[in-house]
C-alpha cells in the first residue's frame, strides 16, 4: 500500500471535479465518499441532491473564515494505493484507513474536535483520495512536517493488520520519478523512455566510462545532450544541467535538468568526489587483460562485501553498478539490450543512505574504465566469464541490501539477476560447447584424474558435479588448470567458498566459470639482489641445506 502526496493546491472544486469526473482515459467508475469529517458531508456520487459545489463549500468554510490568515496552498490531497494483488478492501476498511492516515500525519488528530476538514473519496476498487483544506477549527494551520514519512509509516502497520502486501519501503535515496507531464510528453513524441530517463542513463554511463571531471563533461557533450556547467566566482565548478537535443518547452527552450534532479549520487559533488578518488589511486602495472582484471576484481566482491565495513560495502556496489552501466558499450549487440535493462534496474541498488568510501574499490573501478580502452575480447568465453561474476556479485549484494533492510534495493538487485541472467546464457552457450566437446575427448585416465580431484576437494558435493551435464566441460578446464602449473583441487575449494554455490542450477557450469577466473600460470621471478647480483630465494622455495663438511682423515 502506496501514499502518494501532492504539492499543496488552491483550488478545492478543482481536485473534487477530478475526483468525481471520468478521469484522464475514462477510468473512473461510481465515485463517492467512504468517510468525512463529521460523517454528513454532502456526496454527489450518492445523493442526486448534492452538488460539488456544496461539498467544496463545506470544505473551504474556515479557509474563508480565516481570510488572509488561511495558506494560499489550502488544498492537501493524498492518495492511498492498495497493490494489484491485493484483495478489494470494503468502504468501511478504507474508511478506517483514511482515518488512522490522517491522524498519523497531524492533518486530522483523532478526537480533535478542532481537526481540519477532509472527505475521502473512492472512484476505483484498488485506491482512495484523501482531501482536507489545511485549516482548522480554531483556524491555525494543522501541524503536518514530514506527512509523507507519518503516512508511510502508517500504512506498514495497516500492511500487517489487514493482510495485504508488505511493499518494500524506500530510503529517499531513490531517482526522482517523471512527473505526469514528462510521461504524456514522452507518449505524443513517441519516446519509450521520458527525457529525465534517458539523461540519467547518459549521465550514469558518462560517469562509469569517465576518468575525471573535463571527460565527463566531453562524454556527455558526445551523445549529443547539450551540458550547461556553471561556475563559482573562483572559476571552481559549481554544478552542471543536462538537456537533450529537440527537447524544448512552450517557449522553444530547452528543458534543462541538474544532476541531482537526475538521481541524488549524480550531483556535481558527488561525481566529482568518485571521479578524483579514482585519479589519486596509482594504477599497478600488469600484464593481464583489464577484462580479465575486471573478472578477478568483481569476483572478489562477494567477499569483500561479507567482511567489509558498510561504507566499504556501498563502494564495492556503487562500482558493480558502474560496470553493469559501462558493460552494453561493448558487449555484443544481441546481449545489449538485456545488459541495459540490467543496469536501469540495478540503478536503484547502487544508492543507499550509506556513504560510500571510494577509496575501498579503486581497483575494480580502474578495470571498468579499462574495459573501454581496451579491444573487446574476441574469445566469447572471457565475456561469459565477466557476466558470470557480475552475476555472483550483483545476487551478494542483493543479500547484503537486505541484511541492511535496503527493501527496495535488494529488489532492484533481484530483478537484475535475472536480465543479467539471461545475458549470461546466450553469452556462454558456444564457449561452454567448445569445453564440453574438449571434454569429452580427454583421455580416460585424464578424466579419472580430476574427478578424483574434485571428490578431494569438494566431497560433499563431488557425486551431483559428476553426473551433470556440465562435468566434461569442468574437466577441461580443471586440466587446463593442471597445464598452467596449478593444484585443481586448491582451485577448487577457493572456487566453491562463495555462498551461492548452495542455490545454483549446475554446480558444474559455475565452478567452470570461477576456475577461468582463478586460475593464473606459476610464474617464478625471485626478486633479484642488486648489491650482489645474485638470485635470492623466494619464500616459498625451502633454503638449501648448508654442505656438510668433510671429516678429516686420521
Amino acid at each position: 500500500m502506496i501514499a502518494n502526496i501532492v504539492k499543496p493546491g488552491h483550488k478545492t472544486r478543482g481536485v473534487l471535479n477530478y475526483l468525481y469526473g471520468p478521469g484522464r482515459a475514462n477510468e473512473h467508475t461510481d465515485p463517492h465518499l467512504v468517510a468525512s469529517f463529521d460523517g454528513f458531508a454532502p456526496d454527489p456520487g450518492r445523493d442526486s441532491d448534492a452538488t460539488l459545489a456544496q461539498l467544496a463549500d463545506v470544505l473551504d468554510l474556515r479557509v474563508k473564515q480565516a481570510g488572509h490568515k488561511a495558506p494560499k496552498s489550502h488544498v492537501w490531497h493524498c492518495s492511498i494505493r492498495a497493490a494489484p494483488e491485493d484483495r478489494h478492501l470494503s468502504d468501511d476498511e478504507w474508511a478506517a484507513i483514511a482515518r488512522r492516515v490522517l491522524d498519523a500525519t497531524g492533518i486530522a488528530p483523532a478526537d480533535d474536535p478542532d481537526a481540519c476538514r477532509w472527505v475521502a473519496v473512492r472512484h476505483a476498487d484498488d485506491h482512495i483520495h484523501i482531501v482536507a483544506t489545511k485549516v482548522r477549527g480554531d483556524l491555525r494551520p494543522p501541524r503536518n512536517w514530514n506527512d509523507f514519512l507519518h503516512a508511510d509509516k502508517e500504512l506498514v502497520a495497516i500492511e500487517k493488520e489487514y493482510g495485504l502486501r508488505q511493499v518494500p519501503r524506500g530510503d529517499r535515496t531513490a531517482a526522482k520519478r517523471p512527473t505526469r507531464a514528462e510521461q504524456e510528453k514522452g507518449r505524443r513524441t513517441g519516446n519509450a523512455r521520458t527525457s529525465r530517463e534517458n539523461l540519467r542513463i547518459i549521465v550514469r554511463t558518462a560517469v562509469s566510462a569517465a576518468t575525471n571531471t573535463e571527460e565527463f563533461f566531453r562524454l556527455v557533450e558526445g551523445t549529443g545532450a547539450f551540458v550547461d556547467v556553471q561556475y563559482f566566482p573562483s572559476g571552481d565548478v559549481r554544478g552542471y544541467k543536462v538537456a537533450l537535443d529537440g527537447d524544448t518547452n512552450a517557449q522553444g527552450e530547452p528543458v534543462w535538468f541538474s544532476g541531482s534532479t537526475l538521481a541524488p549520487d549524480l550531483s556535481y559533488p558527488k561525481i566529482a568526489a568518485r571521479l578524483t578518488a579514482t585519479a589519486a589511486t596509482p594504477a599497478e602495472r600488469t600484464n593481464t587483460t583489464a577484462w580479465r582484471r575486471l573478472a578477478q576484481a568483481v569476483d572478489r566482491t562477494p567477499d569483500l562485501l561479507a567482511r567489509s565495513e558498510d561504507e566499504a560495502g556501498q563502494a564495492h556496489i556503487t562500482v558493480l553498478a558502474e560496470a553493469l552501466d559501462v558493460l552494453p558499450l561493448v558487449a555484443p549487440v544481441g546481449l545489449r539490450p538485456q545488459l541495459v535493462q540490467a543496469a536501469t534496474v540495478f540503478e536503484r541498488a547502487a544508492r543507499s543512505r550509506i556513504r560510500a568510501q571510494h577509496q575501498q574499490a579503486q581497483a575494480t573501478r580502474r578495470a571498468v574504465k579499462a574495459i573501454l580502452r581496451e579491444p573487446a575480447p574476441k574469445d566469447g568465453a572471457l565475456l561469459a566469464i565477466v557476466l558470470d561474476a557480475l552475476l555472483l556479485a550483483v545476487i551478494a549484494a542483493q543479500h547484503w541490501h537486505r541484511t541492511l533492510d535496503h527493501h527496495q534495493q535488494a529488489e532492484a538487485a533481484q530483478h537484475a539477476t535475472t536480465h543479467l541472467r539471461v545475458a549470461y546464457q546466450a553469452a556462454a552457450a558456444d564457449p561452454l560447447a567448445a569445453l564440453h566437446h574438449r571434454g569429452q575427448r580427454l583421455a580416460p585416465w585424464l578424466l579419472k584424474q580430476q574427478a578424483a580431484a574434485v571428490r578431494r576437494a569438494l566431497p560433499d558435493l563431488a557425486e551431483q558435479i559428476l553426473a551433470e551435464p556440465g562435468w566434461p566441460a569442468l574437466a577441461a578446464t580443471l586440466n587446463d588448470v593442471t597445464t598452467v602449473g596449478r593444484a585443481p583441487a586448491v582451485l577448487l575449494i577457493q572456487a566453491a567458498r562463495h555462498r551461492e554455490l548452495d542455490t545454483v542450477a549446475s554446480l558444474s557450469e559455475v565452478l567452470t566459470w570461477r576456475l577461468n577466473r582463478l586460475r593464473e600460470p606459476v610464474v617464478r621471478k625471485p626478486p633479484r639482489n642488486k648489491a650482489e647480483g645474485r638470485v635470492q630465494p623466494d619464500s616459498t622455495t625451502p633454503p638449501r641445506a648448508a654442505p656438510q663438511a668433510r671429516p678429516r682423515p686420521r
